[in-house]
């Protein structure tokens, strides 16, 4: 799949390894279980190294290893589950985390101005997805309702300073 970062198509320096695989010398992207199996020896390496969280575990599990961690994967299980936004917004203003944190699954267009809203940096897109669209969807929303960790203010916050 093609990333886009930066709102633009960008090369992806990390592979994302089964359970199972030998690891590459750099650029490993490892699940929360064998990242939890393997931590000694994946933090030993002193290469850059990410987590892929499915939607049902949370980067709390991470603990203070997540500063260690150059990209954190949060996947889409479905675009109705939104548990990942709740996790991208932890990671930046409960856990300070300040690398990668990146979208995979089945996400809507419609999402991706929210999701760069709490926290997402870098986004799997389908085959024929395009920086333009990228580009639209981030500028679609004038007015913002909900709380983030961007900082904007929201509608009510506007009403009530009127």
């Amino acid at each position: 799949m093609p990333l886009i970062k930066q709102g633009c198509f960008a090369e992806d320096h990390f592979a994302s390894i089964a359970d199972d695989a030998p690891l590459p010398v750099n650029g490993t992207i490892v699940s929360l279980a064998r990242f939890q199996k393997e931590r000694e020896t994946l933090v030993m390496r002193n290469a850059a190294l990410g987590v892929r969280l499915k939607s049902s575990e949370s980067p709390e599990a991470l603990g203070v290893d997540v500063r260690r961690l150059s990209v954190v994967v949060l996947e889409f299980a479905a675009f109705r589950d939104g548990r990942p936004f709740s996790w991208a917004r932890m990671l930046r203003t409960r856990m300070n985390y300040n690398g990668e944190i990146r979208a995979a699954g089945p996400f809507l267009y419609d999402q991706l101005a929210f999701m760069v809203r709490t926290g997402f940096d870098a986004f799997d897109v389908p085959e024929g997805f395009t920086p333009a669209q990228f580009a639209r969807a981030l500028a679609e929303m004038s007015f913002v309702y909900q709380p983030a960790a961007d900082g904007r203010t929201t509608i009510r916050e506007l009403r009530a300073s009127s």
